[in-house]
């Protein structure tokens, strides 16, 4: 059993330094709404993400220097579209309004909004005619910026009290500024690549409107959590899964340096790793970095809890079961011989967009993290208290500390790997065979991949154990063996992905290195499906 800290908690009494100057993003659905708060922390600025329908009370609380109001696929005329709670115009601080948040705010002022059924979705370039201090010396050619537009409904007649700043020949009012408020609502999205300025102008939001310092660093937040964790932990003793992935490594680097030996982490191999990983989680931390770590070897516990099934979800819910077991087992043992201090707090890798999506399933008001990637449904026996140093951090925030710590770039900032490991990359039946020989042709892809220059174009990319066998030719006899894909994709959010053009070179090469190094493979094939409707993974 674990006890969780809320999501907006510090572990220190007083908020630190370096999250004092803080904005507030309030989140009307928007695909893009994670990527606002995103490039707020790019800037240097710290910030957090809540539904429009916070309480109030948490509005007066968080202590905003401003706000942005992030867009949404709503309309402000539908009769339960998404409102404006009054209290953030009460807290007298500036306030930026994107797509939807535009539309609201001019809606909440008395502006007019139309209402379409035809939507406006791509490039446009947008004429600036007026003057705001949000704009100020920033354009793409002389008066003009190329924006990313995502909109059906557009407001037509600004509020009293604003000005229009920019237009398109279809948007009357791409930009309206009011400068005595410093209220300035965006029709376009800044927070995509795809508004070439876009960085710049947030830039200029949190910073020259509403006076934030850039103290939000990867050496600063490192400084903050030690701190918090020491005072957090004190003499206590600390449990980490640690898993090889970028989350569960960070944590481990960021405990070692808080409390150095205080912390044991288990690492479970369970026999689906990639080629040599477990072997390389040992060499960077318990020999490079000093780190105690017991290594489980549970490969045949693993694969016999999964011998004989072929349904991927059950198998999924196998490999959780038996890891958690697995590590129960693991968490007694430390236990028992910590030298009479017992274990007190469970350390976990929960990211922020776990916490923004849980809030999210339980209508924002809740505080429940997935248990993906995390020890969850621990015995009773095992009480822990959570350790979750990641908790207010995004996935390229993570990658940074990760860095700025000194843990190597190629372990950072490898590709997604998924928790139950080859276990979903292996069609069906899980098998050590099967395991065996696709570990091998994902490591020669890997290797191909990096020489290169491809891996880090792409965004994910591995290879799939078929459980087909197909005929082959070698020299002069016939080969019956198995068969492997090979997938790649192109993404920024994971949400929608496209098949990456790698050239037919490198497929070609790959293929032949596969099936010469690999007796036991005849035919290698390449995914060309994108998601939608296929999803990354095969499973």
């Amino acid at each position: 059993m674990t006890t969780a800290t809320p999501a907006t908690q510090d572990t220190s009494k007083a908020t630190p330094a370096i999250k004092q100057d803080r904005i507030l993003i309030i989140d009307f659905g928007s695909q893009y709404s994670q990527l606002i708060a995103r490039r707020v922390r790019e800037a240097g600025v710290f910030c957090e993400m809540y539904p429009y329908d916070i309480d109030t009370a948490r509005i007066q609380d968080f202590g905003a220097k401003g706000v942005i109001l992030s867009g949404g696929p709503e309309s402000v005329h539908d009769e339960n579209g998404p409102k404006i709670n009054q209290a953030i115009f009460d807290l007298d601080v500036p306030i930026l309004g994107i797509c939807y948040g535009m539309q609201a705010m001019a809606d909440h002022f008395g502006g007019k909004v139309h209402a379409s059924d035809v939507h406006e979705f791509g490039a446009a370039t947008i004429e600036v005619t007026g003057d705001c201090k949000l704009l100020e010396h920033i354009e793409d050619e002389p008066s003009k910026l190329h924006v990313w537009m995502s909109h059906g409904d557009k407001v037509i007649e600004a509020p009293d009290g604003f000005d229009i700043v920019a237009s398109t020949p279809s948007c009357p009012i791409a930009v309206m500024a009011n400068e005595d408020k410093k209220y300035y609502g965006l029709q376009f999205h800044p927070e995509v690549t795809h508004t070439l300025q876009g960085q710049v102008l947030l830039s200029r939001f949190v910073h020259h409107v509403c006076g934030c310092a850039g103290d939000w660093t990867p050496d600063n937040i490192i400084d903050m959590r030690v701190a918090q964790l020491k005072e957090q932990i004190g003499d206590k003793q600390v449990l980490l899964g640690l898993s090889g992935g970028v989350d569960s490594s960070v944590v481990a680097a960021l405990l070692h340096k808080a409390i150095g030996d205080q912390l044991t982490c288990v690492f479970v191999d369970n026999g689906l790793l990639r080629l040599h990983e477990g072997d390389q989680v040992m060499q960077v931390f318990a020999e490079n970095m000093g780190v105690k770590v017991v290594r489980v070897d549970a490969e045949d516990r693993f694969l016999e809890a999964l011998a004989g099934e072929t349904d991927p979800e059950k198998k999924r819910k196998i490999i959780g079961k038996t890891f958690i077991d697995v590590f129960a087992d693991a968490a007694r043992d430390v236990s028992a011989n910590s030298d009479g201090k017992p274990v007190e707090f469970l350390a976990q890798g929960t990211i922020y967009p776990d916490v923004i999506e849980s809030a999210k399933s339980h209508q924002g008001k809740a505080h429940v993290i997935k248990s993906h990637h995390n020890v969850g449904g621990l015995p009773d026996d095992l009480a822990f208290d959570l350790v979750e140093p990641l908790r207010d951090l995004f996935k390229d925030e993570v990658r940074k500390l990760g860095i700025t710590l000194g843990l190597p770039s190629k372990m950072i900032n490898r590709h997604p790997f998924p928790g139950p490991g080859l276990g979903v990359r292996i069609l069906g039946e899980v098998k050590k065979e099967y395991a065996d020989i696709l570990r091998q042709a994902d490591a020669i892809f890997m290797q191909e991949l990096e020489k290169s220059g491809w891996y880090e174009k792409t965004a994910q990319a591995f290879a799939v154990f078929q459980p087909i066998k197909s005929v082959g030719v070698v020299g002069d006899g016939r080969r019956y063996a198995w068969v492997i894909a090979l997938r790649a994709v192109e993404t920024v959010d994971f949400m929608t992905a496209r098949f990456a053009h790698l050239p037919y070179e490198l497929i070609e090469t790959v293929s032949n290195r596969i099936m010469n190094e690999i007796a036991d493979v005849s035919r290698v094939t390449y995914d060309v499906s994108s998601k939608p409707p296929a999803t990354i993974e095969w499973e």
